[in-house]
C-alpha cells in the first residue's frame, strides 16, 4: 500500500510526538538526520514525518499563541495523542521509547545501557519501575536541552556533557509535573547543583537571585568570579516552554528560602 493511502498508527503518532518534543522548532524539516532515521524505521518518507511533527506544532499551545495553524485533517489526527501526553506523560514517554527501541531492533536495556547501569540485578516490579524512571529522565533531559537549543540558560555553555535538565519542582515532589517541559531548565552541572540546593533561585521575572547562605561567601574569590555576576541576571529564555511561574514560586518558597 502506498504511503499516502496508509493511515498513521497510534504507535507511529507516539513516536512522532516524542520526536517533536526532542527537536528545536527550527529543525522540524525533512533534511534533519533524526527525522530521516525515524522515517526509515517506520517506513515513511522524511517529508511525511516532518509534516506530522509540524501537525503537533499546530496543536501545541505555545505555537497556537503565535498564530501557527495547520491542516485540519492533520491536527485532528495528532490532537488525541497530544492530549494523552499531557494527561499521562510518564506512560506515553516510556511507551514511546519502548516502541522506538523495538523498531530499531534493540531492547531498552541495550539502547539505554549506560543510563540503566546498576539495574542488572534488580527484579520484578522494582526493576521495571527503576528502568521506567531512568528512561523517562533521559528523555526529559533531551526535551529540556532541545527547548534551550543545547545551551545552559545561565552561562550559555553548549557542551552537551556538561548540561543538566534541572527540575524546578523536584522529581519526587510532584509526580504529575515530573516530565512537564515547563518544569525544566537547562543548566550546566554547577548551576544545576546550586539551584537544586537552593543557593540560587529564579524569580517570576526569570532573574537569578543569590541566597543568603551563598552571599556569606562574598569575600571568596570564587564567589566574586562565579556567583556575584549572576545577581539579577536574566535567564537565556528557551524556544518554546518558559519555566512555569507557579513552579518557580514553589522553588523560591520551599527550596531557596528553606
Amino acid at each position: 500500500m502506498k504511503e499516502k493511502h496508509r493511515l498513521w498508527t497510534r504507535e507511529e503518532l507516539i513516536l512522532a510526538l516524542t520526536q517533536y518534543l526532542k527537536l528545536p522548532f527550527g529543525k522540524l524539516h525533512s533534511r534533519n538526520p533524526e527525522i530521516i532515521h525515524l522515517a526509515q524505521i517506520i517506513g515513511r518518507t522524511p517529508g511525511s514525518v516532518a509534516m506530522r511533527l509540524n501537525n503537533f506544532a499546530s496543536v501545541d499551545p505555545f505555537h497556537q499563541q503565535r498564530g501557527i495553524g495547520g491542516l485540519p485533517g492533520g491536527k485532528k489526527q495528532v490532537e488525541p495523542i497530544w492530549n494523552e501526553f499531557n494527561n499521562n506523560r510518564e506512560e506515553l514517554i516510556f511507551e514511546s521509547e519502548r516502541i522506538l527501541a523495538e523498531k530499531e531492533k534493540l531492547s531498552l536495556e541495550t539502547k539505554y545501557a549506560e543510563t540503566l547501569r546498576g539495574t542488572e540485578h534488580l527484579k520484578g516490579e522494582y526493576k521495571l519501575r527503576e528502568i521506567k524512571t531512568r528512561v523517562n529522565q533521559n528523555v526529559f533531559r533531551q526535551i529540556v536541552i532541545a527547548n534551550y537549543t543545547g545551551k545552559c540558560a545561565i552561562s550559555g555553555i553548549d557542551i552537551q556533557d556538561l548540561l543538566v535538565a534541572s527540575h524546578i519542582i523536584p522529581w519526587s515532589k510532584n509526580e504529575a509535573e515530573r516530565l512537564n517541559p515547563e518544569n525544566g531548565v537547562c543548566l550546566s552541572a554547577l548551576y544545576d547543583r546550586a539551584y537544586d540546593k537552593g543557593y540560587i533561585g529564579i524569580n517570576e521575572k526569570f532573574e537569578i537571585i543569590i541566597a543568603n547562605k551563598l552571599s556569606v561567601k562574598s569575600k571568596e574569590a570564587y564567589y566574586k568570579s562565579i556567583f556575584l555576576p549572576l545577581s539579577g541576571l536574566k535567564l537565556i529564555l528557551p524556544q518554546k516552554y518558559l519555566p512555569n511561574k507557579i513552579f518557580l514560586q514553589y522553588h523560591m518558597d520551599t527550596i531557596f528560602n528553606k
